[in-house]
């Protein structure tokens, strides 16, 4: 498969959010103080980990084949960390950490809606889509998260 120019440019665009999504989770996780939250930003960052590596294989002119290893899961259910009488300093700054995560993820997933109508080839567009989804899938972890700990 050959990219056009602006193609291999868009796709470089969408290797550095990764890169940035990599390393953001990847401090994240060191960041925060609740296990839980610990564990949730280790598993964004190995999902985001693929996601760059797929977009490495696009780049080099070949598409991987989608499986359920490219995709995020679904079910999520945090147990609460907040509760009772919780340190609100570590609360507050768990929630900053949360906040960010969604409007990280919010970019991203729109840059991967919009680059996707940029290629023809059906599989390059599920690829992209696939990530995508699991750029929304992130978000929705983050805020069950949130929800679970009465984050605002």
């Amino acid at each position: 498969m050959q990219l056009s120019e602006k193609q291999k440019s868009l796709v470089e665009d969408l290797m550095s959010q990764e890169e940035l999504c990599i390393e953001k989770y990847s401090q994240y996780k060191n960041l925060a103080k609740d296990e839980e939250l610990k564990n949730l930003f280790g598993k964004m960052r190995e999902d985001e980990e693929q996601h760059y590596s797929s977009l490495q294989h696009l780049l080099e002119g070949k598409c991987p084949e989608l499986n359920d290893k490219n995709h995020a899961k679904l079910e999520y259910n945090p147990v609460a960390a907040y509760a009772g009488n919780c340190n609100t300093e570590d609360k507050a700054h768990d929630q900053y950490l949360c906040t960010d995560s969604i409007t990280t993820e919010k970019y991203i997933s729109t840059a991967y809606n919009d680059d996707l109508f940029q290629f023809g080839e059906s599989n390059v567009r599920d690829l992209l889509n696939n990530i995508q989804t699991d750029e929304q899938k992130h978000a929705e972890m983050i805020h069950k998260y949130k929800e679970i700990n009465k984050m605002t």
